[in-house]
């Protein structure tokens, strides 16, 4: 039996641009009270607003989970919970869930209000304090069980917006720094994505088998040399870094090693959804790589888009209000489902980053917010190579005396 492929509710798209209050909308279909000259107007300023950003010399991606939900069918942090402390049908808890509930003091009776991460985080400071089996063992089981639903099977269908966006970002100049791709998820649905293209990942590990873990490939690049070519520097297109902040569900620590398998809970490394996220991330292989983060917003001509990102990780949210302040050079585009009900603080549970983005967007810095889900962003993104050496050349100009 096929699984159906949960729809995220229809959404108009919109953006809003740096020093502007207005949210302007793009209507995705036609309809009778649509004003399409005002549509096709709202969308071309898009895009060239994408354009000007994306030919930067730099572009860093930041993806959160939001990226693995929709159409690529990977768990939301509130699947996460059902499946860690509910019954299959996700309607009554378990009983290991209620008695760790106990234990710990975890209040459920708003349920709404409830968080996988924060609970876990409770389960291991307790931990701290004294050993307990029973918690251990549930701690254990839910590490367990996030592998499991984070080594979902992919399709044709449901890597069909990474297969886009990986295209899309691809087709940029070969001259250009290569793309550089953070993620948080755990999943390897932009490798796969990659794969089906053809295109090269630089993901730190060596390219013998099997691949092991070393920070040093990163630096490596590939180019390609015909028998009669003296070119040294013709570099292979399509070639992106993939950095993986959080680990993955392929990462297996082998005698002090990280090698590129199917990995089991006891040997994954991952940092699993809690509070210590900040604390692992200063520990090996995680360290190289938040450094490389931290180096990559700091870079002058950089276009940083943040797209499926919550905000909720302190340790990624602060470095990225820092660069926008004190790097002149950076252009953030901030992609969401829900960015507009977020800066208009209508959710709840928002993270306290977002206001002070907005903040900064409305004082003019050069921070955009598009209210769009991963699909419908990466069928935005600006096809760079279809643009002759003439447009490029025109639409800087307009560039120029727009300023």
């Amino acid at each position: 039996m096929k699984k159906r492929i949960k729809k995220s509710p229809e959404q108009k798209i919109k953006f809003l641009i740096p020093n502007s209050s207005n949210w302007e909308d793009i209507n995705p279909e036609k309809s009778q009270n649509s004003d399409e000259s005002e549509t096709n107007k709202n969308r071309e300023l898009l895009n060239q607003h994408l354009l000007s950003a994306m030919q930067m010399q730099n572009i860093v991606v930041l993806a959160g989970s939001g990226t693995s939900l929709g159409n690529a069918q990977g768990p939301s942090m509130k699947d996460l919970w059902n499946l860690c402390t509910k019954e299959k049908k996700q309607k009554e808890f378990t009983s290991d869930a209620l008695g760790i509930f106990k234990i710990t003091s975890y209040d459920i009776s708003d349920e709404s209000k409830v968080n996988i991460e924060e609970f876990l985080s409770l389960c291991e400071a307790h931990l701290t304090i004294k050993e307990n089996s029973a918690i251990r063992g549930f701690l254990e089981k839910c590490k367990q069980i996030i592998l499991s639903a984070c080594s979902f099977q992919k399709t044709e269908i449901s890597l069909a917006a990474h297969k886009t966006f990986i295209h899309r970002l691809s087709r940029r100049r070969v001259r250009d720094s290569r793309l550089k791709l953070f993620t948080t998820n755990y999943d390897t649905c932009f490798e796969e994505a990659a794969g089906s293209h053809g295109i090269v990942v630089m993901d730190g590990f060596s390219f013998s088998r099997p691949r092991e873990y070393n920070s040093k490939f990163f630096d490596y690049d590939i180019v390609k040399r015909s028998s009669n070519s003296i070119n040294t520097e013709n570099y292979l297109e399509g070639v992106f870094q993939l950095y993986k902040l959080h680990g993955s569900v392929n990462w297996e620590q082998e005698e002090g090693r990280i090698i590129e398998k199917d990995a089991t809970p006891q040997g994954v490394r991952m940092i699993f959804p809690a509070k210590g996220k900040y604390q692992q991330s200063y520990i090996q292989p995680h360290l190289e790589l938040m450094a490389r983060y931290l180096t990559a917003l700091r870079e002058p001509n950089t276009c940083l888009l943040i797209i499926g990102f919550g905000f909720n990780d302190d340790h990624l949210s602060e470095p990225i209000l820092s660069a926008i302040q004190s790097n002149p050079y950076i252009k953030v585009v901030i992609v969401d489902f829900w960015a507009e009900k977020n800066l208009k603080n209508e959710n709840s549970d928002v993270s306290k980053y977002w206001e002070y983005l907005k903040q900064l967007s409305s004082k003019g810095l050069d921070v955009t917010f598009i209210n769009a889900n991963f699909q419908d962003f990466a069928n935005l993104i600006p096809d760079l190579r279809s643009l002759t050496p003439a447009e490029r050349v025109a639409n800087a100009i307009k560039g120029i005396t727009e300023v």
